[in-house]
């Protein structure tokens, strides 16, 4: 399976199609700006909701979920790369953070 840090997938600008794979209430808590939420939970029926034929980025909190989603859109042929540490480790490292109202 194919990863990138947070800082590389950072690097590559706006633009590219990443999908947080955490809870709902996880997301609107705080995202990455640009992101599609696809709770993991739902993923197997959002399938038609990820884009082919272009590299989809997946991220969750720290990274256990998104390997999961990642392996499973392999395995039906996309070109997923797992976001390591997701936003976890993106937050750390002082990337772009949206937070809700009620933070």
């Amino acid at each position: 399976m194919k990863s990138i840090s947070v800082d590389d997938l950072a690097a590559l600008g706006p633009g590219v199609s990443i999908i947080d794979v955490r809870e709902a209430e996880e997301y609107a808590e705080a995202s990455v700006p640009g992101t599609k939420n696809l709770p993991l939970s739902r993923f197997s029926q959002s399938l038609g909701d990820i884009p082919i034929g272009r590299t989809v980025y997946v991220m969750c909190a720290s990274g256990g979920r998104s390997s999961r989603a990642t392996a499973h859109l392999v395995e039906h042929g996309y070109d997923a790369v797992n976001v390591m540490g997701g936003i976890t480790e993106w937050y750390r490292n002082g990337h772009p953070v949206a937070y809700s109202g009620g933070n």
